[in-house]
């Protein structure tokens, strides 16, 4: 069997993190054929949501396709969170003006979405950037910095 060229070798991770659990949980992970795998995964998991169609496998039967295409592609708009006026979004980032982008961006990983008017007038979360209302600050708190 040929040996593997610097240029087929995986990428070697440079850093290690290291964090504290619960003794149940390090029995758990001990038990893994390969743990740091497993948390990198985890991890990465918690950037996303797992797609409710495809449920994470990047493909659906045409039935589905076919159903739901025209239900997505004809529900791109929501009321602006602060003002209720409808606004149209892209279905990927890639699909909106680059000037747009962060408000979008924001929107698209679950935060709140406002019209190009009211955005700059919610101020950012020191921790996140997220732009949110003043209202909403608790709220956002709980939800998105809660650990």
């Amino acid at each position: 069997m040929a040996r593997k060229t610097d240029k087929e070798k995986k990428p070697q991770k440079s850093q290690i993190v290291a964090f504290k659990v619960e003794d149940e949980l390090a029995d758990f992970l001990d038990k893994l054929p390969n743990k740091s795998e497993f948390i990198r995964k985890a991890i990465l998991a918690q950037f996303g949501m797992t797609c409710p169609l495809c449920t994470g496998t990047g493909v659906v039967d045409k039935g589905i396709h076919d159903h739901f295409e025209t239900v997505i592609g004809s529900n791109t708009t929501r009321p602006c969170d602060k003002c209720k006026t409808a606004v149209s979004f892209p279905l990927s980032l890639e699909a909106a003006p680059v000037a747009d982008r962060e408000r979008y961006r924001q929107f698209l990983h679950g935060g709140p979405l406002y019209c190009a008017k009211c955005y700059p007038t919610a101020p950012p979360c020191h921790d996140c950037g997220w732009h949110v209302m003043m209202e909403r600050v608790a709220e956002h708190f709980k939800t998105v910095h809660s650990h």
